[in-house]
């Protein structure tokens, strides 16, 4: 039934739109969507003050801190983001991108979203951690950290250097398998949904670390931004185990055990 309905909605899309509509314009929509959705909660959070107990780093953003973010994110994803999907369509189609009838079985989705998962967690690593060199992080990087204490929206903030060398693992799967339309958005929606809740500077209980193996996720990341650049590591996007097998989370690893110890006020220190 679930099936027939996600079709039925399907051929209504192909049918009053152009393939390229759907994968530049369409796309866009989706991720800005998702994007500030998901991304919103986390700041009024804490500039309301909710859900203190859960937040990670007890120090704030201001109004005007959390303003400028997302004023700077609509200028980054109008003037960068949307003119890239744009750009990107005819080497996606070259690919081998369609959107045609019939959908995708349901297992090809998954297989193809869980090797996106794994090869864009694999690319980012290497592509953050060459960004944490002294001259890229001085030049390019160093606009990510400027807020040491993240939100959901700062997933995003960027350098537009940053956005198009990083963007690179998440778009290099699917340039490689050449989806259907539909897993390339579910692909992006799912991608968006990780990096935002890894940024929302809060670790819930029902927080899918929590839960998933070797996910990384907020107080995984929240590490990275809250430590000098040169000391952070954590740097890979959702898995851990990149960070273990190279011993990039060394730091992370030593507070985690301190504070098991009750040891807070050294753990802080690190």
């Amino acid at each position: 039934m679930a099936s027939l309905v996600v079709e039925s909605a399907w051929q209504y899309l192909i049918t009053h739109f152009t393939e390229f509509q759907l994968a530049t314009v369409g796309t866009f929509i989706l991720h800005e969507s998702v994007f500030f959705f998901s991304g919103l909660p986390s700041l009024y959070f804490e500039r309301f003050g909710l859900f203190s107990n859960y937040k990670i780093q007890k120090k704030s953003n201001t109004s005007s801190y959390q303003d400028r973010c997302v004023w700077r994110l609509i200028m980054y994803h109008l003037c960068v983001n949307l003119p890239v999907m744009i750009v990107s369509y005819p080497t996606f189609k070259f690919m081998g991108l369609r959107s045609s009838l019939p959908l995708p079985p349901l297992s090809v989705v998954l297989s193809q979203i869980l090797f996106y998962f794994i090869l864009e967690d694999f690319v980012f690593y290497w592509g953050h951690r060459a960004l944490h060199t002294k001259w890229l992080y001085k030049h390019v990087h160093s606009v990510h950290h400027e807020y040491a204490t993240p939100f959901g929206l700062t997933s995003e903030y960027a350098h537009p250097a940053e956005i198009l060398f990083l963007g690179f693992a998440t778009i290099v799967g699917p340039a490689l398998t050449g989806p259907h339309l539909l897993t390339l958005w579910l692909w992006m929606v799912l991608r968006v949904l990780e990096t935002v809740e890894c940024h929302s500077g809060y670790h819930f209980p029902w927080s899918p670390s929590n839960f998933l193996p070797l996910y990384g996720g907020s107080d995984f990341h929240d590490y990275h931004h809250r430590v000098l650049y040169t000391k952070s590591g954590n740097y890979s996007s959702t898995f851990t185990y990149m960070d273990w097998i190279f011993g990039t989370d060394k730091g992370y690893r030593k507070m985690k055990a301190l504070e098991e110890t009750g040891e807070e006020g050294d753990a802080k220190k690190l």
